[in-house]
């Protein structure tokens, strides 16, 4: 029997937008507990995406984010001395985690001067269905239909 799952901790809405997703995304940006300077980051990129495309950036960034979320992935099962790569369906907990932490990597990655500049451009191309972070989805998709015959392998 595996231990006890932990409890589920509570996430206060962000104070701008009031919302729990933004302070997931901000919490999973954040690099050694300096939380604001990771808010300000994700308002400013925020703000960069309503300047460049003239549309609601909150909204832009939840359609990226849903670009980004995986919708089946694999993970890999020993098999009488051989391991597969089972495709599994995700959990929408960790379709979300994935969709961010995949966003956040993305956009560490970029070209641009600053981590605004660079989360703004991701959050840009991901809404349009482009961008690093969408090709890693759509590469996990294809991972899954390449071995969908392990299917039955399930856990």
């Amino acid at each position: 029997m595996r231990k006890s799952k932990p409890k589920k901790r509570i996430i206060l809405p962000d104070p701008k937008f009031n919302d729990v997703q933004v302070t997931r995304f901000v919490n999973n940006m954040m690099v050694d507990g300096k939380k604001s300077i990771a808010y300000s980051i994700f308002y400013d990129a925020v703000e960069l995406v309503e300047q460049k495309t003239q549309e609601n950036g909150l909204e832009t960034w939840k359609k990226a984010l849903n670009n980004v979320m995986p919708a089946v992935e694999v993970k890999s099962r020993r098999v009488g001395g051989a391991n597969f790569q089972v495709p599994m369906e995700v959990r929408p907990e960790r379709k979300i985690a994935l969709g961010m932490k995949w966003l956040i990597s993305y956009s560490r990655r970029r070209g641009e001067k600053t981590m605004r500049e660079k989360l703004a451009g991701e959050i840009i191309s991901a809404s349009k269905g482009e961008g690093a972070a969408v090709k890693k989805k759509e590469d996990t998709h294809k991972m899954a239909e390449a071995n969908k015959a392990f299917s039955h392998f399930r856990f």
